[in-house]
């Protein structure tokens, strides 16, 4: 049971990732690199795969629901920070 979730994480991440390869077909506004791709795969395999283990581990629903939506936050944050950079650069000026 286990390994056919792998495999679905695994088959739900390559068919999130082609969204993008497919669009670089047809417009020059979505311009992904090979890094771009391995990164947006870890994230998604690596949120699918600790939400699993966490929804197996934690029993009370509360805790459960609370820490997956801080694990989904966190990826998406790091998401942002990749796209646009908006946490670690400095302001200019002075």
């Amino acid at each position: 049971m286990q390994f056919r979730k792998i495999i679905l994480f695994f088959l739900s991440t390559l068919l999130l990732l082609l969204l993008p390869l497919i669009a670089m077909q047809f417009t020059k506004e979505v311009n992904w690199t090979t890094i771009d791709i391995i990164v947006a795969g870890t994230l998604i395999f690596g949120a699918a795969t600790i939400s699993e283990i966490l929804s197996r581990k934690i029993k009370n629903p509360k805790h459960k629901i609370t820490l997956i939506i801080a694990v989904l936050a966190m990826i998406i944050l790091v998401w942002i920070e990749l796209a646009v950079g908006i946490f670690g650069t400095p302001l200019s000026g002075s």
